[in-house]
């Protein structure tokens, strides 16, 4: 056992150590016997040393005789536990099995000791050669701890289970995140949950192309954060549409209920503009994105009033910014609040087109839905139920209409006196 002793001097390090001493530590810790290189790990801690630098070892001992645990598809130059010992397939799974379990039982308590990649990839291959639950739980709580680490493509784990119809682990993903949103305030940063949620976003992108990918574990992986993890909605939105183009057959009901994962005030204005046009959203999710931009249409135009000396009687006495603008930031606003009211101008437009189109229809087809009776609506907050009765009538009534039919409609048409007055 004493060659299996590590130099003294390698544990009196002050500071990280260079880079050739590291390595030449960490292969000779590196022996190929497990139960032995579970002793010299034993033997390390004893000595004190820091818990990162232990993970390193454990980290580098794995890459070395395990090519699936290390971040590059193979390790040149070294002989890994395939290439050791040819054996049937299901020996060489059975010694990967005892493997990982072994290294997940010495992995340091301390939490970042262990890279999230890694971590992710020893998930991986846990789940590929199915080792025990426990231990499988183990390395989940540990990625939980640093998520905000991971990457895209180590949290892509493919699904090794006969009874998911999905080609990525997509419920492991969810509890990852779930058990991530459970921790307490002094673990995760607010950093990190930003982190997390555009982790998440850029995942359900990839994901929502599988067809198999139900509507429950969609919105299930999408609520899994709060609502404060993003800022801008725009992913969460990239990602939905998505779906809605590899899911064609999704319901009109199911396709609001996805919708109700956006926040419309928290979408960019070149996402609102896709999304006013987007045939695929339902036409209460549309109206909802163009009322959220008609209110940010009147604070921009608020904001312009108090910055000419003009204070408008809507700003509730709030003082304009310290900073003045410049006269390229000013133009380039007025530029963004003339194109904003041409599209609400031009969706109000396509209301009272429609209006003008359904009156047309109820006469003709008396006894199913008197539109006299509900009158126009003074605001475009409150016609969102009255589209939505159009919709469901029209569906009911007269089947050849689609909803796409029914949005193409609202191309024509003129402004509403109470809305041009508004704009004004």
């Amino acid at each position: 056992m004493s060659k299996l002793a590590l130099p003294e001097p390698s544990f009196t390090f002050p500071g990280k150590p260079n880079q050739s001493t590291a390595e030449c530590w960490f292969d000779d810790a590196c022996i190929l016997d497990m139960d032995y290189f579970v002793k010299t790990i034993s033997g390390i801690k004893s000595k004190g040393v820091r818990p990162d630098l232990i993970g390193s070892i454990i980290v580098h001992y794995a890459s070395k005789w395990l090519p699936d645990l290390s971040s590059d598809a193979a390790e040149k130059g070294h002989a890994s536990l395939e290439e050791s010992s040819p054996e049937s397939v299901t020996a060489s799974w059975m010694k990967k099995r005892f493997f990982v379990e072994t290294l997940v039982g010495i992995l340091p308590p301390e939490r970042d000791s262990i890279p999230c990649n890694f971590l992710l990839r020893l998930l991986r291959t846990a789940n590929m050669v199915g080792v025990e639950p426990s231990y499988r739980a183990e390395v989940e709580k540990r990625i939980s701890w640093q998520l905000d680490q991971a990457s895209l493509k180590e949290l892509m784990i493919p699904s090794f289970s006969h009874t998911c119809g999905t080609l990525l682990d997509v419920e492991l993903v969810i509890r990852l995140v779930k058990r991530f949103a459970r921790l307490d305030e002094g673990t995760r940063s607010g950093s990190a949950v930003v982190k997390v949620a555009k982790l998440v976003d850029c995942y359900l992108a990839e994901a929502a192309l599988d067809t198999n990918l139900s509507l429950d574990e969609f919105i299930a992986l999408g609520a899994a954060l709060p609502s404060h993890a993003r800022a801008m909605d725009d992913g969460l939105y990239r990602s939905i549409d998505t779906y809605l183009k590899a899911h064609p057959g999704v319901s009109k009901q199911d396709r609001k209920v996805l919708c109700r994962l956006i926040d419309c005030r928290k979408l960019s204005p070149e996402a609102s503009l896709h999304a006013a046009q987007n045939e695929r959203l339902p036409v209460r999710a549309v109206i909802q994105v163009l009322f959220s931009e008609q209110t940010k249409l009147n604070r921009h135009v608020d904001w312009s009033g108090s910055f000419s000396g003009t204070r408008s009687p809507n700003t509730g006495g709030l003082e304009p910014p310290a900073r003045c603008m410049s006269k390229r930031e000013i133009n380039a606003q007025q530029m963004e609040i003339k194109k904003l009211k041409e599209e609400v101008v031009r969706v109000q437009s396509q209301c009272l087109a429609m209006q003008m189109q359904m009156e047309k229809l109820m006469d003709k087809k008396k006894g199913f839905f008197k539109w006299r009776k509900l009158g126009i609506m003074p605001s475009l907050r409150s016609s969102v139920s009255v589209f939505e009765r159009i919709e469901e009538d029209r569906e009911a009534n007269f089947g050849t209409q689609t909803p796409t039919d029914i949005k193409a409609k609202l191309v024509r048409g003129r402004t509403l006196p109470k809305w041009r007055k508004s704009m004004s």
